[in-house]
């Protein structure tokens, strides 16, 4: 071991006075050093307040010994409050999950409500178009239905008078007002056509329920089971829609 090892060591386990003796030597040679170490040493009695007996007694002081108890204290008394704080943590996340469940349920139940009244507000949309549509087709209904019966008494009238009696040198006034009459049916056709009003019901037709009334059934050689064998009343439509359906006698098997 060098000298100068030596000398530090026993600097830290002297009092403070011995280092102060010793540090005013410490410019002497080492053998000077040496010889009063010895000296110093046997005169040092250790204390009870000295540094080397608070450095290693096994015994804390009284002071010391109050605040590891009060720490002691104040640890057994956070643990409960760590745990309180811990459980209501929990409370409250638990009570925060069943919040956003009810939420998310308020939201889907929003959504579908929601849903239900924008398709309730289309099928309004499509309802009132439909009437409105309806109401331009279909206003001159009951206009149409009393005009044919003008219709029907002119169509009467034509088929009421044989074309050879017209045909007679002494009939020449009753051909022209023929004439006339056949004029105004075909004009009142054209004009029906024109607002969407159709006459149909022609012997040789299928029998068609939708269509047709079948007043009464016949048998005709020429025409086929089911087809229309006679025409009382033409049938008139009005944009698609039946109106008056033609009465009719269908053929029936033999």
């Amino acid at each position: 071991m060098s000298t100068t090892r030596a000398t530090a060591m026993l600097l830290r386990a002297t009092t403070p006075a011995m280092r102060s003796s010793l540090a005013t030597r410490a410019a002497a040679p080492p053998s000077a050093v040496l010889r009063c170490i010895p000296n110093a040493a046997a005169s040092w009695q250790p204390t009870a307040a000295s540094a080397w007996s608070r450095g290693f007694s096994t015994t804390p002081p009284e002071g010391e010994e109050k605040k590891v108890a009060a720490d002691a204290a104040a640890e057994a008394e956070a643990e409960p409050e760590a745990d309180a704080a811990a459980g209501g943590e929990a409370d409250e996340a638990a009570e925060l999950r069943a919040q956003i469940t009810a939420l998310e349920e308020k939201v889907k139940d929003l959504n579908d409500q929601t849903l239900r009244a924008l398709a309730d507000a289309e099928n309004a949309r499509t309802i009132a178009k439909r009437d409105v549509g309806n109401a331009k087709q279909f206003a001159v209904t009951s206009f149409a239905k009393s005009l044919l019966d003008v219709a029907d008494n002119l169509t009467l009238a034509v088929a009421s008078v044989p074309t050879e009696e017209l045909e007679k040198p002494e009939n020449i006034t009753a051909k022209t007002l023929m004439e006339g009459v056949v004029m105004t049916e075909t004009v009142l056709t054209k004009t029906f056509g024109q607002h969407g009003l159709k006459k149909y019901g022609e012997v040789g037709e299928k029998f068609d329920p939708n269509l047709h009334d079948a007043l009464f059934q016949m048998v005709n050689d020429e025409l086929e089971v089911g087809d229309i064998g006679a025409v009382l009343k033409c049938g008139y439509s009005l944009n698609d829609r039946v109106i008056r359906p033609a009465q009719v006698g269908a053929i029936k098997a033999a």
